[in-house]
């Protein structure tokens, strides 16, 4: 997902990764993009997914003007969620 708005410099990684913490089954990573979007790669059962997003999307709401969702298949390369630089 990339995230475009107010999302570098106000606590977005932050909060996506305590965000993490209360879906215990998504696994992945969030970055800041030189570009000042904000990139989450996240990997989890479909339910667990859609209800980390929609946290997302309604904690940070005031600050993201729009977002992109692009899926692939689980590579199971993520053991937890981190904030990555």
């Amino acid at each position: 997902m990339v995230f475009q708005g107010r999302v570098q410099r106000v606590g977005f990684r932050a909060t996506v990764a305590q965000l993490a913490d209360s879906h215990p089954s998504v696994t992945g990573w969030v970055r800041n993009e030189p570009d000042g979007t904000v990139r989450c790669v996240v990997e989890g059962p479909r339910a667990a997914l859609d209800a980390f997003v929609d946290s997302i999307l309604h904690r940070m709401k005031d600050n993201i003007a729009s977002h992109n969702r692009c899926e692939s298949p689980a590579t199971g390369a993520f053991t937890d969620f981190r904030i990555s630089t």
